[in-house]
């Protein structure tokens, strides 16, 4: 049995089985917990890249027909890498993994908080270092291999307000100068590829880098390992440093550099 969980609200209780091909009691398919969204929604208000486009909702339809009966209907529009998506290893790393071509092991996993959020308030460009995770480690462990990463920076609080999330609401190519956000440093991503191979790694900001970013560096670090990444998370505050499950389902794009992200934890009912 679990409960769900959508903006802090529980709204019902569900009990997930597997059908089994031989009688029988049902087995559960899916860890038991507290599903908790870590995804932003996508409307007028979602935040982009300053160079990207934006999300646009066009109504076909929505009304009574003729024949007696409702029927809704919308077209969408949106750039791969807005709101809470995925970056997939090919944004950065030519000949790397598409989205459609990332593995679903790469996708779901035990997850690991590490919180930088009071280092994030009091230094908005701040960047995680390797001395960050080694301390998150002395209190919890190491990080385990088939780990998905999450970087809690706090961020996810000023959402959708651009200037407080991004750093600036100005759009287009001057506006990138001016973003300024906490990201994972090159040298911390450089150690977790060879230290501790995690599956992906997510951060509650607009992206890996740093706002200040002009290299791109981490991206290009975890990408060149086939290593993805999920950007403009929410909601870390509510997992705890260790326990929780972690799956995050892209839009599945071919030949796509980027998808948006429905990305939902399990929290066990004990914490």
């Amino acid at each position: 049995m679990m409960r769900i969980i959508a903006g802090g609200v529980t709204i019902g209780a569900v009990t997930i089985a597997m059908a089994c091909a031989a009688p029988g009691p049902a087995s559960s398919a899916f860890p038991a917990g507290v599903l908790v969204d870590l995804s932003h929604s996508y409307d007028g208000s979602t935040l982009y890249w300053p160079t990207s486009d934006t999300f646009r909702l066009e109504k076909v339809s929505e009304g009574m027909t003729p024949g007696g009966y409702y029927y809704a209907a919308n077209n969408l529009f949106t750039a791969e890498h807005g709101g809470t998506h995925i970056d997939a290893p090919i944004h950065f790393a030519a000949g790397r993994a598409t989205v459609d071509q990332l593995p679903l092991e790469r996708l779901a996993g035990p997850a690991v908080v590490v919180d930088v959020s009071d280092r994030a308030e009091a230094n908005r460009d701040y960047q995680v270092t390797t001395d960050d995770l080694l301390q998150w480690e002395s209190v919890h462990g190491s990080i385990p291999p088939e780990a998905i990463l999450l970087l809690r920076t706090g961020f996810s609080r000023r959402w959708p307000d651009a200037i407080r999330y991004l750093g600036t609401d100005e759009r287009g190519s001057e506006a990138v100068a001016k973003l300024h956000f906490p990201g994972l440093h090159p040298d911390a991503a450089r150690w977790l590829t060879v230290s501790r191979p995690v599956r992906a790694v997510g951060i509650d900001t607009a992206s890996i880098d740093f706002g200040q970013s002009t290299g791109f560096e981490a991206h290009r670090v975890l990408f060149e390992r086939d290593i993805p990444a999920f950007e403009n998370l929410t909601a870390l505050e509510r997992l705890p440093p260790v326990g929780a499950f972690v799956i995050a389902l892209p839009m599945k794009i071919g030949g796509g550099s980027g998808a948006p992200l429905r990305a939902v934890a399990v929290v066990p009912e004990s914490r």
